[in-house]
């Protein structure tokens, strides 16, 4: 059984080399080659200059915003879907937008937000003013928060669902209103849910690109941005490398916090 147990573990370990250490041993490598290819610590005196520190502090509050609107909308149709007698075809009408394409999904909201979108021709025809939503930073809060939406209120779902319907129950029994049972029984017992939830938005969050390119145009520039323009466009691997190295070591640090905090929440 032991040595079955160590020959199914192989494929994992093989995965982990090739996709996650090779990657980052190369990111290391690339960062201290300059763009003339030579060994260079150029690449960190320019990522600690007060253009890329204004571009680290725009993606991380970027990132900050998408997670609190992703946070307000997710948290009450969390506790709607988990109370609610129609629970199954509101979890379906939920995960099957996750199954298109991100870059279709992007490309519906450039027909709804553009200048000629479907939003702006249904204002012409109520003879109402008409507005600019395509390349600005609210229409990237907009898409990326829609994008984020269902996996922070499934993450939200699960911790409600686990919570045991007698301890709601014994909550009303002993006098507390549902506003009451709400603010000290269920926001406590899915506190798990929520710090996973901001997990999973708040740390991709800071590196959309694809999003950034073709809804915010110009206005919105973070470290996504940065990265697919060091390596597609100026072609500059080392100064990308350093950029990508400097936003996993940021990732990690997160991942780090938010977990202990939850551990020490569990104690």
């Amino acid at each position: 059984m032991r040595s079955l147990n160590k020959m199914l573990i192989i494929p994992y370990l093989l995965w982990m080399v090739i996709f996650i250490i090779i990657p980052v041993v190369l990111l290391v490598y690339f960062s201290f080659i300059d763009v003339h290819g030579h060994f260079s610590l150029t690449n960190y005196q320019q990522i600690l200059t007060p253009r890329y520190f204004k571009m680290f502090i725009d993606s991380i509050w970027y990132a900050v915003l998408i997670t609190l609107i992703t946070l307000i909308v997710s948290f009450p149709a969390a506790y709607f879907i988990t109370y609610s007698k129609y629970q199954n075809i509101l979890l379906m009408v939920l995960i099957i937008p996750t199954w298109i394409n991100l870059l279709l999904k992007t490309y519906a909201f450039i027909g709804l937000l553009s200048h000629d979108g479907i939003i702006n021709q249904t204002l012409h025809v109520f003879h109402l003013p008409i507005f600019n939503m395509l390349f600005t930073s609210g229409a990237f809060l907009l898409v990326a928060s829609y994008i984020y939406i269902p996996f922070m209120i499934l993450l939200i779902f699960n911790s409600m669902k686990a919570i045991p319907h007698n301890v709601i129950q014994a909550s009303s029994d002993l006098g507390a209103s549902p506003l009451t049972t709400f603010r000290k029984v269920i926001i406590p017992l899915t506190k798990e849910g929520v710090m996973n939830g901001i997990q999973v938005t708040f740390i991709p969050a800071l590196s959309l690109f694809m999003i950034t390119r073709l809804i915010a145009g110009n206005k919105v520039i973070n470290v996504g941005t940065a990265i697919e323009e060091q390596f597609l466009t100026i072609q500059n691997y080392g100064m990308g490398s350093t950029i990508a190295l400097f936003l996993i070591i940021f990732m990690a640090l997160i991942l780090i916090l938010t977990k202990s905090k939850s551990s020490d929440g569990k104690g």
